[in-house]
């Protein structure tokens, strides 16, 4: 008897619910929409910014063979209170430099110079080319080509990566101007010493064309150099570095000369704080014995020291002295004391403020006040420590 008003109000319950389900599927149906817009809205956001492509989706490409290439220039202007030109000015040097990796076991290194010629013009010179061993054992490596010689502390840096102007009278005499420059091979080896770093060079040359204290020999005399470098790390802020040099090879009398040489250099730069001073000190040692005949033989030395001290990130400021005599003549003595002011805008342009005074025996007093910008394009690989 119950069954006609139970189903009843089945029906208006279902006439209640009926509605309120529509209205629900209609904001379902709203909402879907809306979600759909957004969704197309934000793929197309994402879609101006392309995804980086899974690992696996990255296509191998081959190293690049193009060599790292830069150009150097060397621009200077002076005045020199001796001779009957006061005033003078001009580019003393392009270098042009090509680096690269042959392959994993070697580097190839080429660095082409067109330099001042003193007379208005210039003269192109290969100033080295040389291969260098990258894989070989017992902790051994190799040049071979046309190098700086490893003799004393600065050989082997370009005149532009020193932090003053002039060549130190002792390298200027005792190695020239440009330095100790010839071809051969050369051999380095990094001694197995647990206490502190060391790094022994031999190199066997065949004689240099135009240098002061060798030539080239007409018979099977070659040029022998060594340098033995020490190491030391004092603190996290300071280290210490002593080498000993030597070199003997056919002189232009015939004979022999013999050069030996001793640098020793200190420098302290803070790596945590004050990271933009540091202060280098520095000193070198030449001395020459040279063979005259086969009893007689003619000695003479030379030093230089020098202090440098960055005042900021881009100043940097260096006080030197020198002394050297003639290899060929003990007698004849020059002295000279240097001040050069840098300011380095970045690792590829400097221009640096320079003063020297000199003055030699049976020489009037010479004051040069002397100005260079270097600047670098291209790549530029890091200059030795």
């Amino acid at each position: 008897m119950y069954r006609a008003p139970l189903f009843c109000l089945l029906l208006l319950a279902l006439a209640g619910i009926a509605p309120g389900l529509a209205w629900a599927q209609e904001q379902d149906t709203t909402l879907s929409a809306a979600d759909s817009l957004l969704i197309e809205e934000l793929a197309r956001e994402m879609g101006a910014v392309a995804p980086d492509p899974a690992p696996a989706a990255v296509a191998r490409t081959a190293p690049s063979l193009n060599p790292n290439i830069s150009v150097i220039g060397d621009f200077r202007a002076g005045y020199a209170s001796a001779g009957d030109r006061h005033v003078d000015a001009e580019f003393h040097e392009m270098e042009a430099v090509l680096q690269s990796v042959v392959d994993p076991y070697a580097r190839g290194d080429f660095f082409i110079a067109a330099g001042h010629d003193g007379e208005g013009g210039y003269e192109f010179e290969l100033e080295e080319a040389f291969l260098t061993t990258l894989s070989l054992p017992f902790r051994l490596q190799a040049r071979a080509g046309k190098f700086r010689s490893a003799f004393g502390k600065i050989n082997r840096l370009h005149p532009h990566a020193l932090p003053y102007i002039d060549t130190p009278s002792v390298y200027a005499n005792f190695l020239g101007d440009e330095g100790l420059n010839d071809q051969g091979l050369s051999v380095s080896w990094l001694l197995p010493n647990p206490r502190f770093f060391q790094d022994l060079t031999v190199e066997v040359t065949r004689g240099p064309g135009e240098n002061v204290s060798y030539v080239k020999s007409d018979s099977d005399r070659l040029l022998y150099v060594g340098h033995l470098k020490n190491f030391w790390d004092l603190s996290a802020d300071a280290t210490l570095e002593v080498g000993f040099s030597g070199a003997a090879g056919p002189n232009e009398a015939g004979f022999t000369t013999w050069l030996g040489g001793i640098d020793a250099t200190f420098k302290w730069k803070p790596v945590q704080f004050n990271t933009y001073h540091s202060f280098t000190l520095q000193a070198e040692t030449i001395a020459s014995r040279s063979e005259t005949d086969a009893e007689a033989a003619v000695s003479a030395m030379g030093f230089y020291a020098l202090a440098s001290y960055q005042a900021a990130k881009r100043i940097f400021l260096v006080a030197r002295v020198d002394s050297s005599d003639l290899p060929d003549d003990p007698d004849w003595n020059e002295r000279a004391v240097s001040a050069t002011l840098g300011w380095y805008a970045t690792e590829f342009q400097k221009l640096e403020l320079g003063l020297r005074v000199a003055e030699a025996s049976g020489m009037e007093r010479n004051a040069q006040l002397l100005v260079r910008a270097i600047f670098v394009i291209g790549s530029h690989g890091a200059h030795e420590y």
